[in-house]
């Protein structure tokens, strides 16, 4: 396991590596590791990961709000890799209270931060306590007023506590969104049909659209809000290091 004070050199020392590079460091430097897993970039890493290691952990959220492409989706990953993935699901009870409390659309009226932390972060965090590390799919381009900073190293400062650190890796920080297709189509692995219609960021149903030629990938992400509110939480660390 990394010592804090390893990271940072360790980071600018892997800036330049090859994703498969950050990935075989990941899995050299932790115990316990698993791949965040829900949209096209993360199966790039699946599939870079299973060729080092095949045995490697999965997850994904189930908010019970995704597209049924999105579901035929992760069983079409499950069986393309062998892999067993571990599929989150945010705690029943207290999402019958928020339903109960603010209907199934409050997100519209208000944002979408309060149904993002039942549906996605408190499920995600049950998940990472037991991590020393996990993988996501962030790139730099993703999301230029919150994402332009993204290390492929760095100490998860939203998810990470004083007793135990968790170590996050962004190996395909530094990726182009034309990279991650050409990888795609290169070797073949599997993406979300939701694509071949013009989606590009793909989350929730009610929260995610189409987008048209020339905008933004995150355009199509709760779009009645601000562009600088387009962060669900997983990620909460890329605002706080800006402000």
């Amino acid at each position: 396991m990394l010592e804090v004070n390893e990271i940072s050199s360790l980071s600018n020392e892997y800036a330049d590596k090859l994703p498969k590079e950050i990935i075989a460091l990941a899995m050299e430097s932790t115990r316990d590791l698993a791949i965040s897993f829900s949209g096209a970039e993360d199966v790039v890493l699946i599939d870079l990961a299973v060729k080092l290691k095949k045995d490697i952990q999965v997850f994904t959220l189930d908010t019970g709000r995704l597209h049924p492409e999105t579901y035929s989706f992760i069983d079409q990953v499950s069986e393309h890799y062998g892999l067993a993935i571990d599929i989150l699901s945010p705690d029943a009870a207290k999402l019958e209270v928020y339903v109960k409390a603010k209907g199934l659309y409050d997100f519209y009226k208000t944002d979408h931060h309060e149904c993002c932390g039942i549906r996605k972060i408190e499920p995600l965090r049950r998940k990472l306590t037991g991590l020393d590390g996990w993988i996501t799919g962030q790139r730099k381009d993703q999301s230029p007023g919150t994402r332009n900073d993204v290390a492929v190293l760095e100490l998860d400062s939203t998810f990470s506590t004083s007793d135990k650190p968790l170590l996050k890796f962004n190996p395909l920080a530094n990726w182009s969104s034309a990279q991650v297709w050409e990888y795609i189509r290169m070797f073949d692995v599997p993406y979300n049909s939701l694509h071949d219609r013009g989606y590009i960021s793909i989350g929730c149903e009610p929260c995610t659209k189409a987008v048209n030629p020339g905008q933004h990938e995150r355009e199509g992400r709760w779009w009645w809000e601000e562009q600088t509110a387009k962060e669900c939480g997983l990620h909460q660390g890329n605002i706080i290091a800006k402000d």
